[in-house]
């Protein structure tokens, strides 16, 4: 990763926490827990930049602007919301679980050959 990428990233995430920033108290609030959420379970594109979480800050942008509650747009359950938002995303226990069983297989085709 060249410096640039890195000064870059920095300003992508300033204008990201700028954006959660501006919105209501309560949208704030979702967003934090939201965010832990998601880097806790840790779908893969999130170290691609702020795509997924740039899009929560879409749909709470215009949520709000409707006078919609935060509770109105994520619906009561937010940790379903975020499993819903991250169903088809690989996570890192994926790629991990994915790692295990190859080497398991590598080894019992070994384990075979003998």
């Amino acid at each position: 990763m060249r410096i640039q990428d890195i000064i870059e990233g920095k300003k992508e995430w300033r204008a990201h926490v700028a954006r959660v920033k501006a919105l209501p108290q309560d949208y704030q609030i979702v967003y934090k827990e939201i965010q832990k959420y998601l880097f806790k379970v840790g779908p893969v594109e999130l170290t691609d930049g702020t795509g997924l979480l740039s899009g929560i800050i879409d749909l709470f942008e215009e949520g709000a602007a409707m006078g919609k509650g935060v509770l109105e747009v994520t619906g009561s359950d937010v940790a379903a919301f975020c499993d819903d938002l991250i169903k088809d995303s690989k996570t890192y226990a994926d790629i991990y679980q994915e790692s295990i069983d190859h080497s398991k297989g590598i080894k019992k085709e070994h384990e075979k050959t003998k």
